[in-house]
């Protein structure tokens, strides 16, 4: 897709051609005016001439009305995951300039094998998202996604539904290996924080790890850089204001997450990401990322809480073959302290890891389908009190394992539907195994 410029001197360039073949076209017609006046025969050469240049006139105007119609009206961009976020929320860095609308959405119905701890059968709209995008020139744009979860804001019950803005962020493409973006980021780390659109991961609900170890969604408010340092060689690295320790629990650091409301930014922390495609295996990348910084905001007497957190990844795409595997390492800070003031044994360090299989079966029955149909396997492990401060006691219950099966099925790329089953085990006792299934979209 041309840029708005390259677009712009296409036409110019071919106005100045129209124009010049109607010069041409008016001098040949006031040419055979004369002759008819003068009753002199008009030579066969002269009149395949004005017939071209008739022709070459026609197809020009036909080009520059398709063109002018590309300044308004970009074509439909093909779905494709650009600078690190989702196919859908890409679309506004494929425009040639204005406004990009996109998004995604989904729903499932659970069942649960038992009602232990008062857990019951239930449906649920988990996400409508909206992506708006401007584009105001080839070098600056701005991108968000608006979230509307369990189809109501639930009249103040962040529970029963909230309405919450994921990113909103500015672009300055400076350079292929150098550009800035500032705003509310998403911290990039793993796989769902960044791309998170149903039909992009397995299963109907995101992987637990990528909930209770990393705290996906997660994004704060900060400023950064990104670009591709050598070819297949990306970064992405942001300052942005810290985590909130007040909001640990034993169950991790999910709710210490300021999402950019009014956040508290005492402390600001580092979070930085590294991706490799590697070229001599085509569909393999490798990466990891890192986060670093405060969390005490000065909420907690005489604590600093240095928390960090650790990933690494791998992801191998071959031809139906889909594979990832993922694991994360965090410690925080004055556990102790963090545990006082929480009332509960926040972990001083937590871990988490999982790897996941799919294969796309439907070429082995239809070889020239279109669509998509992969039987999956996942298997989780996780904890959040991998390590407790002194003087507090472990919940056996939080160091959990997930085994996980189903299918998902695309019967158009942007369209998603899923089955899936998990069974998650405890370290003291079996929670509910449940069946899953739903469906979700793009656009």
């Amino acid at each position: 897709m041309p840029s708005t410029e390259e677009l712009w001197r296409i036409v110019q360039q071919q106005q100045r051609e129209i124009r010049e073949l109607k010069a041409k076209l008016e001098a040949k017609e006031r040419q055979e005016e004369t002759r008819v006046q003068t009753t002199e025969a008009k030579p066969a050469e002269e009149a395949g001439e004005v017939q071209e240049l008739k022709r070459q006139t026609s197809i020009l105007a036909k080009e520059l009305e398709k063109m002018r119609t590309l300044l308004v009206i970009p074509e439909e961009p093909k779905y494709k995951s650009m600078y690190g976020l989702g196919p859908a929320a890409s679309k506004v860095y494929q425009v040639g300039r204005g406004l990009s609308i996109g998004g995604y959405g989904n729903a499932l119905y659970t069942v649960l094998t038992d009602d232990q701890n008062g857990g019951r059968d239930q449906a649920d709209l988990e996400r409508v998202v909206l992506y708006t995008g401007y584009k105001f020139s080839d070098r600056i744009l701005f991108n968000s996604e608006i979230e509307f979860e369990h189809a109501t804001t639930g009249e103040g019950s962040e529970e029963k539904g909230e309405v919450s803005v994921e990113f909103a962020a500015l672009d300055f493409f400076i350079d292929p290996k150098v550009n800035v973006r500032a705003g509310l980021v998403l911290m990039p780390v793993g796989f769902i924080n960044l791309i998170h659109e149903p039909p992009f991961f397995f299963g109907n609900r995101r992987p637990e790890v990528e909930r209770r170890i990393i705290p996906t969604t997660w994004r704060e408010v900060g400023v950064g850089l990104f670009g591709e340092l050598l070819p297949g060689l990306t970064y992405t690295t942001y300052a942005v204001n810290g985590l909130n320790a007040l909001g640990f629990e034993d169950t991790g650091i999910r709710e210490g997450r300021q999402a950019g409301s009014k956040a508290k930014a005492e402390n600001l922390a580092w979070v930085g990401r590294l991706d490799y495609a590697v070229p001599q295996l085509p569909g393999l990348t490798v990466g990891a990322s890192a986060y670093l910084g405060d969390s005490g905001q000065g909420e907690i007497q005489g604590a600093e809480v240095f928390t960090q957190l650790y990933e690494g990844h791998l992801q191998w795409h071959y031809r139906g073959l889909e594979f990832r595997a993922l694991g994360a390492w965090s410690h925080i800070g004055d556990a102790g302290k963090v545990s006082r003031a929480a009332g509960e044994a926040v972990g001083r360090e937590q871990f988490g890891w999982y790897t996941e299989l799919g294969y796309n079966i439907l070429p082995w029955f239809w070889p020239d389908s279109t669509q998509y149909l992969a039987p999956f396997f996942r298997y989780e492990r996780w904890d959040t009190q991998a390590e407790v401060a002194s003087g507090f006691k472990k919940n056996g219950k939080l160091d959990r394992s997930l085994w996980q099966f189903g299918v998902n099925y695309k019967p158009i790329p942007n369209v998603v539907i899923k089955a899936d089953y998990r069974n998650i085990d405890a370290d003291r006792g079996d929670l509910a195994d449940e069946f899953n299934l739903g469906l979700g979209f793009i656009f």
